[in-house]
């Protein structure tokens, strides 16, 4: 499969101002030493299993930050999938939550305790339930956004999911009911896309040369950006949102992205040193346009690294759920 048509802009003057540029790094810090902590909670027995989205961060930050957050079909809609911890903390949610989930506790926000760790949700947020089988929300997606096109106004549904997940089915059904003509949805459609499916390769799966190519057998606006790349990332998230939002019709987006610690803790969840790390090409760019000194960022991740590893001490005390509340958060509940 080749390479999508990236744009090198590391040597462009940075055409967002520096409040936000500062304000994303702040983000993806914090992102990233939230994962790697509970990657080492995983590691020492303070949770059964990891999954999450270190190396994502460059996407994933921009993503949150221009969500209309609330509740109900005025605002935007997340179908998101299990790589999205840096989503929520731009939308201002607090690392312990995640922690929280990693331990299992009963005071775990999005499950109580009963779910594995990155599986998010927050209804006053919009935030559907992540699902373990991959590519469901593709499916549950439209929902929400039939429900926004009936109701009218600015707000969107936005669905996440993984390059390899693409195969399924959900996919292709998510393409054919965002675009019935006359019934179009507002729908922003991402694939992020780190060239893996567990340990199989992109390449001896994928016939088109970008996952996005298929939404023009649909008539649906298409783009292939690059992930890595968090100014980019703003901008062409910005751009299409305000065309989903405007014209009510889907757009899909493909962004290509790194997956820095494998698929899982089933596979290791150790470094992996040859996958691009936007965080550090990003501290790059700041240090070099005079944004951001090295002193500086060192000193917020190291802030954030104390922070962090405070809050993690805290959960291992909180207590895990008691047997009677298993009947709890379920369809049926107390039944």
């Amino acid at each position: 499969m080749s390479k999508p048509r990236l744009i090198n802009r590391e040597e462009e003057a940075l055409p967002l101002d520096r409040e936000l540029l500062v304000r994303m790094h702040d983000l993806m810090v914090k992102a990233r030493v939230l994962e790697e902590r509970l990657i080492q909670m995983y590691k020492q027995g303070h949770g059964y299993f990891w999954i999450g989205g270190p190396g994502e961060e460059a996407f994933n930050v921009p993503l949150g930050l221009l969500m209309k957050k609330g509740q109900g079909p005025a605002f935007d809609y997340l179908h998101a999938h299990y790589r999205q911890s840096a989503t929520m903390l731009a939308l201002g949610e607090e690392p312990i939550g995640s922690l929280r989930q990693m331990k299992n506790t009963a005071s775990d926000p999005y499950s109580g305790g009963r779910n594995f760790a990155g599986h998010y949700s927050k209804r006053e947020w919009n935030i559907a339930p992540v699902s373990s089988p991959i590519e469901v929300q593709y499916t549950m997606a439209p929902g929400t956004a039939l429900a926004q096109k009936r109701h009218g106004g600015e707000g969107i549904t936005i669905v996440t999911g993984g390059d390899a997940g693409t195969a399924e089915g959900d996919f292709a059904s998510c393409l054919v009911w965002s675009s019935r003509p006359g019934m179009e949805l507002p729908m922003l459609i991402i694939v992020t896309n780190n060239q893996w499916g567990i340990s199989t390769p992109s390449n001896t799966q994928h016939g088109e040369t970008h996952i996005a190519d298929r939404g023009k057998a649909f008539n649906i606006r298409t783009r292939t950006i690059d992930g890595n790349d968090p100014i980019l990332a703003y901008q062409e998230l910005k751009e299409a949102m305000e065309y989903v939002r405007r014209e009510r019709k889907p757009f899909l987006m493909e962004a290509m992205v790194s997956r820095l610690y494998g698929h899982s803790s089933a596979s290791g969840a150790n470094m992996v040193g040859s996958e691009l790390d936007c965080l550090t090409r990003f501290e790059e760019r700041l240090e070099k346009q005079g944004v951001l000194k090295r002193a500086e960022m060192d000193a917020l991740r190291g802030r954030y690294t104390e922070e962090i590893a405070a809050l993690a001490r805290q959960v291992r005390e909180e207590p895990l759920p008691a047997p009677e509340t298993i009947w709890n958060h379920i369809f049926a509940e107390r039944k």
